[in-house]
Formats: C-alpha cells, sequence, structure tokens
C-alpha cells in the first residue's frame, strides 16, 4: 500500500463518521474503519472487511491501553513527543498485518528491555569485587606489618636473623622475603633493647615461616593493589601494632521501634510470640501464643514484694493456661491474681532477672488475631491480575511497630502500583511485594494497597507474610500494683510489654 494511498484513506475518514452514533466502525467499499475516541483525538485501525471485527476491536482496545500507559497525557503534543515509543510498541502489537498474542504487559516488558535477575547479579559480581578488593588489602596491610616487625627484631638483634642466634635456621629462611629496600631508620625505630627482645618467646618464629613459604601469594597480593599499600603507609613511620577495630555494622534491635522504658528499681518485662496461620477463605487453621513474666529487683530493700495482676483485657478464659515458677505461688480461683513467693520470709533474687509466669495457648478462635489480613487477587482479561491488600487491627490495647506484609509475585512479574505514596519495596531474595507500615495504633488501625501484575494465577499470591513487633500483651497481662508483703506498701516500678510474631502467614 501505497503512502498517497493511506494519506487518501485518513483523509476521508472524518467524513464517514456518523452523527450521533453509538457504532465505532464504518464501512466503505473497499475498508472498514474501527475507531475509538480518547479525549479530543481518534485512535484508528483500518483494515479489509473480510477481517474479524471482533479481533479488530480486541486489537485496538489494546491499542489505546498503549497508548494511556505510555503517554501522560492524551494530547497531541505529548503523543508526538512519545511517537517513537508508540511506534514500537505498535510494532510489537501488529506485525505484517497480523496481530499478535501480546497484552500490555508484555508490550511493556519488551519495550524496558530489562532483566531484573541481571541487574540483580550484577549487582552481586560488584560486591564480591568490592569485598575482594577489601580483603585484598587487609591482608597486604597485615603482611607489611609483620615484615617490618620482623625487620625490626633482626635489627634489634644486631647480627641480623641468619646469625648464630637462639633463632637458628628456623627464622633464616625468612630474610629473602622483603622485595623493596626499605629507608634508613631513626634511632627511635630500633632503640628497642636486646635483653627485652632476648627475654620474650620467638612468637613470630611461627609467621616467619609461613610468610616465607608464601611469598608468590604476598606477591601477588601486593601488585593486584598496584602498590596502594605503600602510598597509603607511611614507611618512616615506627611499626606501631595497628588494633582491628570491631565491626561497624549493628546487628538488628529486636525491639525494632518500640518505645524504649526506663527501669525502676523494680522492673518486669513481659514478652510473648505469637504464631498465627490464617485462611485465605477466612477463618484461621491454627494459632499460638506462649508468653513470660520476669521480674528483676535492683535494689534489696524492694527484694519482699508481691505483684498483683491487672483483670485481664483479652478474655481467653480456660484456654489461657498458666506456669508458675516453683517457688511462687498459685493463683487463688475467683480472688485477685496475686505473684508472690511461697515463703513470705523468702526475698526475691536482687540482680537478676527470675520468670515467675509463663502461659499458653493454642486454639482456633479468629477474635484473638491481632491483626486481620485480606489479600484478593482479581485476574482480568489481558493476562493481568489486580490485587487489593487490607489490613485491620483487632485490639485496641496493643500498638503494632516496624510490620511489613509479604505478598509473592508471579515470576518474572513485576507490580504496578496504584498509590506512588505507599511505602513498598520489592524483595528480590524472595521476589515478593514487601508493604511497610511503621506504626499500626487504635488511631490509624487498617489500611490498604492496591497493585497490578502480570500473571492469572491466584495461588502465586500465597502465602502472605506478615512480620511486626508490638507494644502490649495479647493475652491482656499486666501488673496493677506492686506492694510490699509487710505492710503493704505500694513500691515504684516500671513495666516493658513486647509481642514477636514468630510465624504470621495467610495459606
Amino acid at each position: 500500500m501505497t503512502r498517497t494511498r493511506i494519506e487518501s484513506l485518513l483523509a476521508s475518514f472524518p467524513k464517514l463518521i456518523p452523527a450521533n452514533s453509538q457504532h465505532t466502525s464504518v464501512e466503505t467499499a473497499q475498508v472498514r474503519y474501527v475507531y475509538q475516541p480518547l479525549e479530543e483525538l481518534y485512535i484508528l485501525l483500518i483494515t479489509n472487511k473480510a477481517s474479524n471485527i471482533l479481533q479488530d476491536i480486541d486489537t485496538l482496545h489494546l491499542f489505546a491501553r498503549v497508548v494511556s500507559d505510555m503517554c501522560k497525557s492524551v494530547e497531541e503534543r505529548e503523543i508526538q513527543r512519545q511517537s517513537f515509543e508508540l511506534l514500537g510498541a505498535f510494532d510489537e502489537i501488529v506485525s505484517l498485518g497480523y496481530r499478535e498474542h501480546v497484552n500490555l504487559m508484555q508490550v511493556r516488558n519488551v519495550l524496558e528491555m530489562e532483566s531484573h535477575e541481571e541487574k540483580i547479579q550484577e549487582i552481586i559480581a560488584r560486591n564480591k569485587e568490592a569485598e575482594a578488593k577489601e580483603e585484598l588489602k587487609r591482608r597486604a596491610r597485615q603482611l607489611e606489618m609483620q615484615r617490618r616487625e620482623q625487620q625490626k627484631r633482626a635489627a634489634a638483634l644486631g647480627g641480623g636473623v641468619g646469625g648464630g642466634s637462639y633463632l637458628g635456621g628456623g627464622v633464616s629462611g625468612y630474610a629473602p622475603v622483603p622485595r623493596y629496600e626499605t629507608p634508613d631508620a631513626p634511632a627511635a625505630r630500633t632503640a628497642s633493647p636486646a635483653p627485652a627482645a632476648a627475654s620474650r618467646p620467638p612468637h613470630f618464629k611461627t609467621s616467619g615461616m609461613k610468610l616465607g613459604s608464601k611469598k608468590t601469594r604476598q606477591a601477588e597480593l601486593l601488585d593486584a593493589l598496584g602498590g596502594e599499600v605503600l602510598t597509603i603507609e607511611d614507611m618512616s613511620t615506627p611499626p606501631t601494632p595497628v588494633p582491628v577495630e570491631p565491626p561497624t555494622q549493628t546487628q538488628k534491635d529486636a525491639r525494632g521501634s518500640l518505645p524504649s522504658v526506663t527501669p525502676e528499681s523494680v522492673h518486669v518485662v513481659i514478652k510473648e510470640t505469637i504464631s498465627v496461620s490464617l485462611l485465605r477463605e477466612g477463618g484461621i487453621k491454627s494459632m499460638e501464643l506462649k508468653g513470660d513474666m520476669n521480674l528483676q529487683v535492683a535494689d534489696p530493700a524492694n527484694a519482699h514484694i508481691k505483684l498483683a495482676l491487672a483483670p485481664f483485657s483479652t478474655d481467653f478464659g480456660s484456654d489461657l493456661q498458666f506456669k508458675q515458677h516453683p517457688n511462687v505461688a498459685k493463683f487463688v480461683p475467683n480472688q485477685e491474681k496475686i505473684i508472690a513467693l511461697k515463703d513470705p520470709s523468702r526475698a526475691f533474687p536482687v540482680g537478676q532477672a527470675l520468670a515467675v509466669l509463663k502461659w499458653r495457648y493454642a486454639g482456633h478462635d479468629e477474635s484473638y488475631v491481632p491483626l486481620s489480613i485480606n489479600c484478593w487477587p482479581s485476574p482480568s482479561n489481558d493476562g493481568t491480575c489486580d490485587v487489593n491488600i487490607e489490613y485491620e487491627l483487632e485490639h485496641d490495647h496493643i500498638t503494632l511497630y516496624d510490620v511489613i506484609i509479604s505478598v509473592p509475585l508471579p515470576t518474572g512479574s513485576y507490580p504496578t502500583v496504584s498509590d506512588p505514596a505507599s511505602n513498598w519495596s520489592l524483595n528480590p531474595s524472595t521476589h515478593a511485594l514487601d508493604w511497610s507500615i511503621p506504626r499500626i495504633s487504635a488511631d490509624e488501625s487498617s489500611g490498604t494497597l492496591e497493585f497490578s501484575v502480570g500473571g492469572d494465577d491466584v495461588g502465586a499470591f500465597f502465602p502472605v507474610k506478615v512480620t511486626f513487633v508490638a507494644q502490649g500483651s495479647l493475652a491482656g497481662i499486666e501488673v496493677a500494683k506492686v506492694t510490699r508483703v509487710s505492710g503493704g506498701e505500694e513500691v515504684v516500678f516500671s513495666s516493658d510489654a513486647m509481642v514477636n510474631a514468630e510465624e504470621y502467614v495467610m495459606v
């Protein structure tokens, strides 16, 4: 088809559009026009009359989605600016006049022409290269420092390391190891007295034998650095040993972002761990809650005390099983729950934590779940899937921190999140979307996240995993007051209650 023929067909199209018509196709004696309005413009598909009208409409809709996806606004200036990219996308949809079996996600991936796995491998390779270089530098510095120490000791002996000293022939083999001549050292450098050197054991003997036997490896290390170590270290300075610095990377605090608690002389620590397995259709598969209470007494004057528990804010009933320390008295039924020693004359240990109470719950009651999760994947006809995630805090007496909801993604697909302000990231190790919520409390108890991703397998988005650390007690266990055994005077105390999610999944 010639360019003149195409221009003629396009020029005649505006005259053929019927007024006040709901049809989106017009036929002439030779061709069929299938069109779709895009604001003030039209997207037009010209075919012969023998083509499949349903397939033409589906192709036209895909063209419209590509235009809307690639252009910020459907305006003539924006379309002209993106004309090259649009032509490339249209060429992926229609090839030699025939429709290709592709969807919007596949067209987008082809246009991006990038591989996430390749990027990950490049990052890993760069990290390994940097680590190898740092290891080379560290080992070269260590070797250089040992060599200087050897030369200093040899100079202090006066006759060299190859003489008839007590070192014998064991160290004489180390003499040819230095590969360069060091400048004349000042008097302060060789001022170590010989008796001091002779009085200490030759602890460098084994190191000298090791260095002499691996001279080729040392040379390779120094050559690989290109003399960088010699530039960094001043050869004229005294060879003082360099202490090994502790690692700067700190371990992750198990408390996360929980507010810190200033301990008093009587400090109560309540720790709970929860394991929950939720069902995607609703309900709970299993739940287990374990907790313990530790008492820490810092002042011996406050060692003869007893703890009164507050009424439980969560009614687990008889399903919540308690276990006291062997020296702690049992709870009296239908009375205030008191934690005290069986022998009133004895005192709690001072300066060490004592687990005075433990509890456990295992069951299938959904009302005890602290955080409800709803993951709703909805497959669409173009090979993509719209996923809606929702969470809601079920208990107002606890506050969750550092919440991460991790949703696995189909292999080779990458999400498009509708709300760009959401705090989410792609986890390369698990290929999952990690939605981070810094804090969930009674004031902000719910939230939603929507994204679309390639793939129509609903099962690929499970299991959904949740991690968090919470302030409070799920079992509702709290110390109301601390009093002295004799006299009943109240004692100032502090309490720290936290919950860790050991395993929190939706299957």
